[in-house]
């Protein structure tokens, strides 16, 4: 018999799966072997016995609900092992989460109950566990009446309260408005810039906020830092804006903190960090490879643009008023990276670009040989690549991107949960086995 019982699972970002049985010990066990492990922590202990070095044993922690189990004469299942997992583009703070913890057990009727949060690290989902008991000091068990609909109430109260991302913005993004880049005719302006940050983050590794800039002009869109003081403290943040077809910067700037957590300053440099430490060598191996190649058959700026986008990578160039080219970024979408040119190397660097391309009627007489090996690549092979959807309007055949289509052939929106069914079966299994210790 599954020893989780009542999983529910909502139709908006906020997903609540409440399990009900009668082994106390193994819930507490299972979150408990997570901590020790280093892939999760205490969050919170709420009327329970506290230890003075904040050191715990399962026997410590069963102290708490043992009154209560000693009262309780009819109730078979009396655990309740809750876990709240909000959007993985939610980013939320480990004090966000105990006070999303506390709302949510004040308003299912448990608020008075001893109980423990462990936050969970080992999926990508970070999301949190409530381990309690349902029936109270009294032995008397606390009604579950109406719990399906009163836990969906919660969940979009918590959206609300939180600013996580709702079912109704879910849906705003089916609508396309992640799919294409900023269209500053269209109007909403905030919604289509929220869009994308809220996503990218997600989606692709980058290591600097060139990186992140150059990432994001492919949706017509710019970031900014600023910095200064207010009222003798140094301040520091971030400014978003959109940008119209010659990416020139259009209407007025946006506040980091106006489009959400994932457009912030920590939050990107927490990013950046991550990146640098996740981003394998064989990865620059394969970007560096297919500049290479392009570098060889190309005639000119165009032509290395054009070869490099047929592989699957995106090359954005900036130049100065007086055309200098002054820096030049990689977007590889086969690995998913971004790539300043210096950081490949000094051979890749703005620089050497510039000085390459200064001179393209020299280019333009390359050998006939050069021509016939540049029209033998493959052109069809980017539209071949499993693009994420957020960047489905790459695939577009028109020169422009710019002028893009509505993806509504891509299947799926975001990254899916992943290993939560997993998570479920492998704490099934353990309970099993912890409560087979138990009785011998």
């Amino acid at each position: 018999m599954n020893l989780l019982t009542g999983i529910e699972k909502n139709d908006g970002s906020m997903i609540v799966k409440i399990g009900r049985s009668s082994n106390l010990y193994g819930a507490l066990a299972y979150n408990h072997h997570k901590v020790e492990k280093g892939q999760g922590q205490i969050l919170l202990m709420n009327k329970m016995v506290e230890s003075t070095d904040g050191k715990y044993t399962i026997p410590q922690l069963l102290r708490s609900f043992d009154p209560y189990l000693a009262a309780n004469q009819k109730t078979e299942k009396h655990t309740l092992h809750i876990s709240l997992n909000p959007d993985p583009n939610d980013k939320v703070s480990d004090k966000d989460f105990v006070k999303m913890a506390e709302e949510y057990m004040n308003g299912m009727g448990y608020g008075e109950q001893p109980y423990m949060v462990f936050k969970h690290t080992d999926i990508d989902r970070i999301h949190i566990h409530i381990v309690s008991v349902c029936v109270d000091e009294n032995g008397r068990k606390i009604s579950d009446r109406f719990e399906k609909r009163r836990s969906m109430n919660m969940c979009r109260q918590l959206e609300n309260t939180y600013d996580l991302w709702p079912a109704a913005e879910r849906q705003n993004v089916k609508n396309n408005l992640v799919f294409k880049p900023v269209d500053y005719q269209t109007g909403n302006i905030k919604h289509q810039i929220a869009s994308v940050i809220r996503n990218i983050a997600d989606v692709y590794s980058f290591k600097t906020l060139g990186e992140y800039n150059a990432l994001l002009s492919l949706f017509n869109i710019a970031v900014e830092k600023i910095e200064g003081e207010l009222h003798g403290k140094p301040q520091r943040g971030l400014v978003y804006f959109a940008l119209d077809t010659n990416k020139h910067k259009i209407g007025n700037p946006l506040k980091a903190s106006s489009i959400g957590k994932a457009a912030l300053l920590p939050a990107l440099e927490s990013h950046f960090l991550k990146s640098k430490e996740s981003i394998l060598q064989s990865n620059k191996t394969e970007i560096k490879g297919w500049i290479d190649n392009a570098l060889k058959v190309s005639h000119h700026e165009k032509d290395f643009v054009e070869n490099l986008k047929s592989v699957g990578v995106n090359t954005v160039i900036r130049r100065n008023e007086g055309g200098r080219i002054y820096g030049i970024t990689f977007i590889d979408h086969n690995t998913r990276t971004v790539w300043n040119g210096s950081n490949l190397g000094k051979e890749y660097s703005a620089a050497v670009f510039n000085d390459l391309w200064k001179n393209q009627e020299h280019l333009n007489k390359s050998s006939d040989a050069k021509q016939a090996e540049a029209e033998s690549l493959p052109t069809n092979q980017f539209l071949s690549l499993q693009l994420h959807p957020l960047f489905g309007f790459l695939n577009n055949d028109n020169d422009d991107l710019r002028d893009t289509e509505s993806m509504d052939s891509f299947p799926g929106l975001l990254p899916t949960v992943q290993r939560e069914d997993d998570e479920e079966r492998i704490f099934s299994q353990q309970m099993r086995k912890w409560k087979k210790k138990r009785k011998r």
